[in-house]
């Protein structure tokens, strides 16, 4: 684009050197319009191209001028006339190649500093995320550090409660045989009472920072879940929402921790029975997937918005009113210990799934522990 300008100024003078020369001499008014002419690209190419570009155009200039100089030899005045015209070129060309020097440079200067002002604003914008990044971590850490203090505290004094409760949980139990029409329930109490204790000595321990040594009961997840519809039953009951459970056989040979994943259950089956409307279901999925297990728990209720996925798994993010936002973030760790993973996907047919997947454990489908 440059040389295209160039060559078009170019051409200019040569053409106002050719109108000088095959102009007659007795025509004053056009020599003196082709004279100012001439300043056009003179001052054009100090304009885009400098000292060089304009020193260089004038010298042209006077060049193409020279001819038109030779006619007025000798008449005196008339000569000295045309010879300052060529100095003007040359000193017009000189000073508005140093302007327009200067400015190109002043340009390129300010180009710059915007630039690193440009770079800077990106850095700070940068570093200031990072830092309202870290304060979010450190106010959640002081959450969890306070969590952590209040749960051990809390755990020390359910403890001794909790044994009298289950020490009546034997005593009530004995009252009611095995073909007994309640003994279901009291089962459950029962099992729910140790499920509670197993909780609050690990609390202990870990505040202790003491290594866990007790192991799970391994139970098929089939039965898992039926433990876990058993304890929604009265709210199901309650909203008249269907609890459809797994019949296949993977259910029953997929082995896991009883205790962690009646809390997952749980926590999954109290979501989706919040989301449900009256009249709802709510369906527990149980399948093979890429040689490791597909869990899901899935409900026909409205569906979770696309901007909520993210955040109902943040510590203490809950859309309940009265809920701690920490059951979901508890579950994902709790299937994350199993190098797993725990996410929300919209169901086809409307409502939402919580799908977990587990993997393959040492090349077996069943036995799967933490």
């Amino acid at each position: 684009m440059r040389k295209i300008i160039f060559s078009v100024l170019l051409l200019s003078v040569v053409a106002i050197g050719l109108l000088h020369l095959f102009t007659p001499a007795d025509f004053i008014f056009y020599h003196n319009t082709f004279r100012r002419l001439s300043y056009f690209p003179i001052v054009l190419g100090g304009l885009w191209f400098g000292v060089r570009g304009g020193l260089g155009l004038a010298v042209l200039s006077s060049i193409a001028f020279i001819p038109h100089v030779l006619l007025y030899v000798g008449h005196g005045s008339q000569a000295v006339s045309e010879l300052m015209e060529i100095i003007l070129y040359l000193t017009a060309g000189l000073l508005v190649g140093v302007i327009s020097g200067r400015q190109t440079r002043l340009r390129e200067r300010y180009q710059q500093l915007s630039e690193k002002l440009q770079a800077s604003y990106t850095r700070l914008h940068e570093e200031t995320a990072q830092l309202i990044e870290a304060e979010t971590r450190l106010a959640a850490a002081q959450k969890f550090s306070a969590l952590g203090r209040l749960s051990a505290s809390l755990a020390h004094e359910i403890k001794n409660p909790l044994a009298s409760i289950k020490g009546t949980a034997e005593i009530i139990r004995d009252e009611f045989p095995g073909d007994h029409p309640k003994r279901e329930f009291v089962d459950i109490l029962f099992k729910e009472t140790d499920r509670l204790q197993d909780t609050v000595e690990d609390i202990l321990r870990y505040a202790k920072g003491q290594p866990q040594e007790k192991e799970e009961t391994l139970e098929p997840l089939s039965a898992v879940a039926r433990h876990v519809a058993a304890l929604l039953e009265r709210q199901m009951q309650e909203k008249q929402v269907r609890f459809i459970l797994p019949e296949n056989v993977e259910a029953q040979h997929l082995l896991v921790e009883s205790a962690k994943f009646s809390q997952v259950l749980l926590n999954l089956g109290l979501n989706a029975l919040d989301a449900v409307r009256p009249g709802g279901q709510i369906w527990l999925l149980v399948e093979t997937a890429d040689g490791g297990w597909r869990i899901a728990v899935c409900d026909d209720g409205p569906g979770v918005p696309e901007a909520e996925k993210e955040k109902i798994f943040a510590p203490f993010y809950s859309g309940k009113t009265d809920g701690t936002g920490l059951g979901l973030l508890i579950s994902r760790k709790i299937v994350e210990s199993y190098g797993g993973s725990l996410k929300i996907m919209d169901r086809p047919g409307g409502g939402a799934c919580f799908e977990i997947l587990l993997p393959p454990r040492n090349g077996s489908e069943v036995g799967l522990t933490g």
